[in-house]
């Protein structure tokens, strides 16, 4: 049994990466205009509660579907996992991102919306920081697909020689 998807399923899949990968891009620089209102005096009450809720529904959830979208098409298509580094590097910095954002931000998030205008200013540029950083590393994987850098982390594997016919010997 192939673990190669058809032409169509590999269109889906790329599709609904995409997708994603430009819902969690944009759920993150929304997240990064509220860390900004924050800075500049916009009502701590309303900012950073929303900036919790962006971040718990829309934010962390995204970041999870976009890894294993990614996941499946580095394991379901031609391009493979371990096969070139562009690849691996994308799936290295995204995992990178996911855990940074599931272990790090979202808590973080979630305690500045409940702190809201009672926060110190460290959780605050928190807010900016850390989305300015993400949207840099999504911009930069984004870069990686759009341009494939550098080569095959191994050499492709050279075809199968068919035996010459009898009487066909050159």
């Amino acid at each position: 049994m192939s673990r190669r998807l058809s032409p169509a399923g590999r269109k889906a899949l790329l599709t609904l990466h995409l997708v994603t990968s430009l819902g969690w891009l944009g759920a993150d620089l929304v997240l990064l205009s509220l860390g900004v209102a924050g800075l500049r005096g916009a009502d701590p009450d309303v900012v950073y509660p929303a900036a919790a809720l962006l971040v718990t529904w829309l934010f962390a959830p995204l970041s999870v579907v976009v890894w294993l979208f990614g996941l499946a098409s580095a394991l379901l298509t031609p391009w493979g996992l371990l096969r070139w580094r562009w690849v691996l590097v994308k799936f290295a910095v995204t995992t990178v991102v996911l855990t940074l954002v599931l272990l790090l931000l979202t808590p973080r998030v979630r305690h500045l919306g409940e702190l809201a205008g009672a926060a110190d200013a460290h959780l605050r540029v928190d807010l900016v920081v850390a989305p300015t950083v993400s949207s840099t590393l999504l911009l930069v994987v984004t870069v990686l697909s759009t341009y494939k850098p550098w080569g095959r982390l191994r050499p492709a594997r050279p075809a199968a020689r068919r035996p010459v016919p009898a009487g066909r010997a050159g």
